[in-house]
């Protein structure tokens, strides 16, 4: 009878240490099969450098929320601000008037309705023209974390999933507040819903919509949302009405074009005498970005002087001489933004 009875125990105590030994082999299985859990260590230690430079201690995150902390930016490794955006003067005053001091003085905002933070900014106009860049020295400015969400990050072949990764965008950024949530060609993610839309986009579209009000009824959450596109006309009417601000970023006129161009070439090596007013009169229709690439192409012009003299034996000096006003004079003429406008004016240019 002892016999039997203690070979039942024995026979249980290895039936229950296979079971644990089972269900801790699956376990592990699991954790490696599982596609996220790669990301998921990323965002951890990401997470830590993060706590670590806002000087804050290490909040309590879920996994999707640690997904999402691989887009979060702390403001002060942002290097642009206002002045290094060239023109836009009317936009950038509005802009400090109902972002940046909101989010750095919200008890200048905390009494009644009709002075409550902005929960929905727009920035709208032609490529190039520097919304993107308007929205990292909004983050600069105010001293908010940046959110750069990523569509691509919002996205899992698991169901379910892509809800509470968007669910997890607005719970972070409510945990790091002051913070700005950044969507970035805003029309390929939240466009007009139709009925081809796949099933998962549809329940994104209406998940980030139903949180995006939950936050319009907490006057005391400092979160934003900002969002830029080339297409304002493509976005659904709900999104539209979400966003109580919109401001038309539009192609630079001429004294705007001549501060673009200061801007870009400050703190480089340049003749004081070009005349950038005259620059600006030739570069019409050039948007920032445009300038931009200007001035690149014309900076490699000492570039190629120099390494032309040292291979003649006629180099006289160590570093490229400045950048002179007929290098931007050169630059334009073979840019390809002034070749396309030539060719649009000349239909026996556009033949080649």
């Amino acid at each position: 009878m002892q016999s039997s009875e203690s070979r039942f125990l024995q026979e249980l105590i290895l039936y229950a240490a296979s079971a644990v030994l089972s269900s801790l082999v699956i376990f592990i299985g699991l954790r490696q099969l599982d596609p996220d859990r790669a990301d998921g260590k990323k965002a951890l230690k990401h997470k830590k450098e993060i706590a670590k430079r806002l000087g804050r201690p290490l909040i309590h995150t879920n996994q999707y929320e640690d997904v999402i902390a691989c887009d979060v930016i702390n403001p002060d490794n942002i290097d642009i601000e206002f002045e290094c955006i060239g023109g836009l003067e009317h936009v950038k005053q509005a802009l400090f008037e109902l972002v940046i001091l909101p989010l750095r003085r919200p008890q200048l905002f905390s009494q009644g309705k009709l002075l409550s933070p902005q929960k929905g900014v727009l920035l709208y106009g032609p490529p190039g023209t520097g919304k993107t860049m308007l929205a990292k020295a909004l983050a600069k400015e105010s001293g908010a974390v940046f959110i750069n969400v990523r569509i691509s990050n919002l996205m899992s072949k698991w169901f379910g999933d892509a809800q509470k990764l968007v669910s997890a965008v607005f719970t972070l950024a409510y945990k790091l507040q002051p913070a700005i949530i950044f969507i970035d060609e805003v029309d390929s993610f939240l466009g007009q819903r139709q009925q081809t839309d796949l099933e998962a986009l549809t329940s994104m579209k209406t998940e980030f919509m139903s949180l995006w009000d939950g936050f319009t009824t907490d006057r005391n959450a400092r979160v934003m949302v900002l969002a830029a596109t080339n297409r304002p006309s493509v976005l659904d009417e709900a999104i539209q009405r979400r966003f109580t601000q919109t401001f038309e970023i539009g192609m630079p006129d001429q004294s705007e074009r001549a501060k673009i161009l200061k801007v870009i070439v400050k703190g480089e090596n340049v003749e004081e005498n070009i005349d950038y007013e005259y620059i600006a009169t030739l570069c019409h229709d050039f948007s920032g970005s445009d300038l931009l690439d200007l001035c690149k192409q014309a900076a490699y012009f000492p570039v190629r002087e120099l390494l032309n003299d040292e291979k003649n034996g006629m180099a006289s000096r160590q570093g490229p001489r400045p950048l002179k006003q007929s290098d931007l004079e050169k630059a334009f003429l073979i840019s390809p933004k002034a070749l396309k406008l030539a060719s649009l004016k000349s239909p026996a240019l556009s033949a080649f």
